[in-house]
């Protein structure tokens, strides 16, 4: 890194952390999560990215991006699945779709789709809650991946001495057996090499003088993976009234491993704010009594454990969620990030002004249809409502995409302008 580079990456660190202890930086950091705009900001498609799998299409259209526009934090490879092509055709999901996937089941400009469908079959709670392993590996795990398909014939059961290695192997020898195999250090040794790459695409970004905030050591609120893995949204909601007792018992077990999981990570990336995203907890999908008892109870202690662990939860609340800030002041003050898709952000700095780093509920697609002139507008009423007093990130409502290049431009500009303390 450069000496200017530095001088850089260490202001917007300082104006970033200063925000999150909720003071009042220079000027309002600006942190739009990038996502697709980049891609389409340099001129390719999301397809191309996904099966370039040296990433120098998605390390150009970043370092463009960031040397266009000068945020405030940079942006690893993303969810795009960038150079993940390949590797996504040999773990050949069955719940997933990806731009330029075989068969184009999806536009080539999407970012990856995840289809919902239930791993866990109603007559399946006993072995669910009796033989987690099992069933994983003979019932879940084929559901959703065709290259894992296989192992829902496995059998085996323990013979005399000296016969189990030998009955193991004759069961792994079989054709179907053997090709799984084969696929799966396939898989292994394209993503080794992946990460490799990622890896260097996130040091070369920040050499460019642009931090990468994201790091390791979070987890999902357990109720959210009940609801999106496992039992699929409409049967969530009739288990709330007819397995309340079997969504408690899985919650509680998860939530040992979530926690499990952020000890072990402790010791990584201390400092650097942990993304997590709330699925199922927004306005209307469950009632406040639900929320409190099956996902606040939960998540507030995952935020308790990642500041413990010496890191910023950085937490993004997707859908409406007005009603539940009250809630949201439940935590530590001046260590959180609360990231809105959509909330009254007036009302909400009133609330959490003081206790947690705010963000988000900028409308994203506003920057697709409306003028510069709104834009310009809207940008100093969100400042209006949401700078004074410090404890404020400027984020769009979620990730950016084929945005007007003039009113991407407008943003900055009033943001840098109108921003300042």
């Amino acid at each position: 890194m450069t000496p200017e580079n530095r001088i850089k990456y260490d202001e917007k660190i300082r104006r970033v952390s200063e925000a999150v202890a909720l003071k009042e930086p220079d000027r309002v950091p600006i942190m739009p999560a990038p996502a697709l705009y980049p891609i389409f900001n340099a001129g390719y498609t999301v397809a191309e990215v996904v099966y370039d799998t040296s990433l120098e299409k998605m390390k150009h259209a970043v370092t463009k991006y960031l040397t266009d526009f000068d945020p405030d934090s940079g942006t690893g490879v993303g969810t795009v699945g960038a150079g993940e092509g390949p590797g996504m055709e040999l773990s050949s999901a069955k719940n997933m779709r990806w731009a330029g996937m075989p068969g184009d089941y999806i536009d080539k400009n999407s970012l990856p789709q995840f289809i919902e469908y239930p791993l866990l079959l109603d007559d399946e709670y006993k072995e669910f809650f009796t033989d987690r392993t099992g069933w994983a590996l003979k019932k879940a795990i084929p559901r959703f991946s065709n290259t894992l398909e296989p192992l829902a014939n496995f059998r085996y059961s323990i013979s005399g001495a000296g016969m189990c290695a030998r009955q193991m192997a004759a069961a792994f020898s079989e054709p179907e057996f053997r090709k799984m195999i084969e696929t799966l250090w396939k898989i292994n040794e394209f993503y080794s090499a992946h990460q490799e790459k990622v890896r260097k695409f996130s040091e070369d970004i920040e050499d460019l003088g642009y931090p990468i905030f994201s790091g390791m050591g979070g987890g999902m609120v357990p109720f959210d993976f009940y609801s999106d893995f496992l039992r699929g949204t409409i049967l969530t909601m009739e288990d709330l009234y007819e397995r309340p007792e079997a969504i408690e018992r899985f919650i509680d077990e998860e939530m040992e491993i979530v926690l499990e999981g952020i000890e072990r990570f402790k010791d990584i990336d201390v400092g650097k704010h942990i993304f997590m995203a709330l699925h199922k907890g927004f306005d209307g999908f469950l009632n406040n009594e639900h929320y409190r008892k099956y996902y606040w109870k939960y998540l507030q202690k995952i935020i308790v454990a990642v500041v413990n662990a010496g890191k910023i939860p950085y937490i993004f609340a997707e859908g409406r969620y007005d009603s539940r800030i009250d809630c949201l002041t439940e935590v530590p003050p001046g260590k959180v990030i609360y990231h809105f898709e959509n909330v009254d952000m007036k009302e909400t700095k009133k609330k959490l002004g003081g206790v947690a780093c705010i963000a988000g509920s900028f409308p994203a697609a506003s920057l697709d249809w409306e003028s510069p002139v709104e834009i310009r507008d809207r940008v100093r009423k969100h400042l209006d409502e949401c700078a004074a007093g410090g404890g404020f990130i400027f984020m769009t409502s979620c990730g950016l995409g084929k945005c007007r290049r003039e009113n991407v431009e407008a943003m900055f500009e009033t943001l840098r302008e109108y921003g300042k303390y």
